[in-house]
């Protein structure tokens, strides 16, 4: 289903280079002291701009585009100093749990530089592919990369041993924590900025769950053993859908936080059929353990309650854009020469308006490792941090 784009592509000693030295050289690094204590030894993560460490901004540069917004300052500002393709002023989820679990951050399938684990994840990235959009009339200016692209490089990544493979390949995935999503929010993005009607975005959602699903299975099959399944964040509380779908009916928003109410139920009807769909694949494969990461729940306590959290600043606001009640502009935001950043992003949700700030990240990751935002919780018994990665 998925389709490829060709300057994606990569040479075929590369990927077993990358093999043998995900399934040599990391065993004997990590996983004779780590998997001793029942820890996970690497991270392997798919998805979209939630995940993205730089894969999109590596495409870029092959490609000699012009940069993308978040391929410059103010991005990265807080943790790196610099932009780095993540889109946030700082580290994402994925970049905590790497912390939180004594590893190091998850670098980007394109950089080449995989030391424990690699990241997948593309920024824009869908579930269905260009194919699917433009059958339907849905078209996008950003060429998307699927999820369903993301697996095939893993798959390739594996295919030169796939006949031969050490028993250490083996450990490595089943000793690894896979991070598969978010996926979805783009794929409703596409068909909400083209016109269409919430009840035609609904009729997506099977379509949508059935792709992760699928890549579940695969993954699985593959030799994964741990998987982390995140839903959707509150989508009804994003600056970028608050301005473009603003409304004089008052009814329009919810009173307790002034979300979009529509779009937020949206967003819990598929968090609703994702968790059915994953509660199938337990039964089909009791041997593996499949976590739902509960981003919405974890989020929307923020709108809820902002100032309990640190976020001083006005909570459906970006720190960094410009213009209207929101702050964001699309014509020109974050990284243009007419926006600019707040001075201080931690006491803000939104980062850019689509994404959110490392201090919103940092307490969504929290709520996932500490809290109660996994089902079932998270494998963390051989934790020896006794703080939440928090320094800069």
């Amino acid at each position: 289903m998925a389709s490829r784009s060709p300057f994606l592509g990569r040479k075929p000693f590369t990927y077993t280079y990358l093999y043998l030295y995900l399934c040599i050289l990391i065993p004997t690094f990590s996983v004779s002291t780590k998997q001793a204590l029942g820890c996970y030894t690497s991270i392997f993560s798919f998805g979209d701009s939630l995940a993205d460490t730089g894969n999109c901004l590596h495409i870029s540069q092959r490609s000699s585009v012009k940069p993308p917004n978040f391929g410059l300052p103010p991005y990265g500002e807080t943790y790196f100093r610099r932009p780095t393709g993540r889109c946030s002023d700082g580290r994402l989820i994925i970049d905590f749990i790497a912390q939180y679990l004594g590893l190091p951050l998850v670098p980007p399938y394109f950089s080449g530089q995989n030391k424990s684990g690699v990241n997948f994840a593309v920024v824009g990235a869908t579930a269905l592919d260009d194919e699917f959009f433009e059958e339907r009339g849905i078209h996008n200016n950003f060429k998307n990369v699927t999820l369903g692209d993301q697996l095939g490089w893993f798959k390739e990544m594996l295919s030169p041993l796939s006949h031969n493979t050490p028993p250490n390949c083996k450990k490595l995935l089943q000793n690894s924590l896979i991070l598969v999503g978010g996926i979805g929010h783009n794929d409703y993005s596409y068909v909400l900025k083209s016109g269409r009607s919430i009840e035609e975005m609904q009729l997506l959602v099977p379509l949508v769950i059935n792709v992760i699903a699928l890549a579940i299975k695969e993954l699985i099959e593959l030799g994964a053993v741990t998987l982390i399944v995140p839903g959707n964040l509150p989508s009804g509380c994003s600056p970028s859908l608050l301005t473009r779908f603003a409304s004089s009916i008052k009814a329009d928003y919810d009173p307790e936080t002034g979300c979009l109410a529509r779009l937020n139920e949206f967003s819990k009807y598929h968090n609703q059929m994702l968790q059915k769909e994953l509660d199938r694949i337990r039964e089909l494969y009791p041997h593996a353990t499949i976590i739902y990461a509960d981003y919405y729940n974890a989020a929307i306590r923020f709108y809820k309650s902002p100032i309990k959290f640190g976020f001083r600043g006005r909570a459906l606001s970006a720190c960094c854009g410009v213009g209207g009640p929101y702050n964001f502009n699309s014509s020109a935001q974050c990284g243009s020469s007419l926006s600019r950043a707040c001075d201080d992003p931690s006491s803000y949700i939104s980062w850019d308006g689509i994404h959110l700030t490392e201090a919103a990240y940092k307490w969504i990751s929290k709520g996932l490792l500490e809290g109660p935002y996994t089902i079932p919780p998270i494998k963390t018994s051989c934790i020896s941090l006794t703080d939440f990665p928090m320094g800069r």
